[in-house]
């Protein structure tokens, strides 16, 4: 998982891509339209219409779509809860609060978040196997605030499952040798149950491929490691363990670089070996 800066990385950003950039007056155009829905929605929603209303979220989905090279833009292609690109198969744009329903750990569905459905805050980039897997899953701590239509507090909810657009959430999920995704060290109990349980519902140990990669990388991490360390040792001795040891820094620098592929996997290996000399290399 990995920090987006969701909040403050708009289309019309002017270091995005010039084939991905909104004009402003397209932006404000795409929001006006978003307000239009979402008070046809609330229309509906009024007359008691559920099932209407939900038969128009589907209809206008193409309308959350037209951000899809954006979103994707802010994770250099990646999946924004499992890092990866093409390894846990397609990428879709993943409503993190559930737009028609959503289910507790215990208990009935509850209503969705339908006023969220165009709101591009909700948006989250999602490859299959967690999106599927979530799907309407959205369960809240115990005593936790509800947002409503009429009561929105969605800022005082407290919700199990960690959000890549939280940078605390983010620092929450490690990982081991063997390409598990697991809770960070030390953190506190009720952290740990987030961790454990977005884990679990998303899929993201379980997927086989992704753990493997996972793996691959630790491996390759490690090894660009030890060439490291030991270059720093020789150096003493050695005029050439001066360029293995750039050499092995620039290698090892290249996994955590934003557009690495499960960079977070890298960087959890150097953070666990609690070596200064390596930590300054994540800058």
């Amino acid at each position: 998982m990995i920090f987006i800066d969701l909040e403050n990385k708009l289309p019309t950003d002017a270091d995005l891509p010039a084939h991905i950039r909104w004009k402003h007056d397209d932006w404000r155009a795409w929001l006006a339209e978003s307000a239009r829905l979402v008070g046809e929605l609330d229309k509906l929603n009024a007359a008691g219409q559920t099932d209407e209303r939900n038969d128009l979220i589907d209809k206008y989905s193409g309308h959350w779509g037209k951000l899809k090279p954006w979103l994707l833009a802010l994770s250099n292609g990646k999946c924004w809860f499992t890092e990866a690109r093409d390894i846990a198969s397609y990428i879709d744009v993943e409503h993190f609060r559930p737009k028609k329903s959503a289910r507790n750990i215990k208990g009935p569905k509850r209503d969705g978040y339908w006023w969220l459905a165009f709101e591009y805050m909700n948006f989250r980039i999602a490859c299959t196997v967690p999106n599927r897997k979530k799907s309407t899953w959205f369960p809240l701590r115990y005593g936790s605030q509800h947002s409503t239509y009429g009561y929105r507090c969605e800022g005082d909810e407290i919700p199990y499952f960690l959000d890549p657009t939280n940078a605390h959430d983010v620092t929450l999920l490690s990982f081991d040798e063997e390409g598990k995704a697991v809770p960070a060290p030390g953190i506190p109990r009720w952290e740990y149950v987030r961790v454990k349980r977005t884990v679990e519902r998303l899929k993201l140990t379980e997927h086989q491929a992704l753990a493997e990669e996972r793996r691959k990388v630790w491996q390759n991490t490690t090894k660009l490691i030890s060439k490291y360390q030991q270059a720093l040792l020789d150096m003493r001795t050695s005029a050439a363990a001066r360029e293995r040891a750039k050499a092995a820094a620039r290698d090892i620098a290249s996994l955590t670089k934003p557009d690495a592929e499960l960079s977070a996997v890298a960087k959890w290996c150097i953070r666990l070996c609690n070596d200064q000399q390596l930590l300054r290399l994540l800058g």
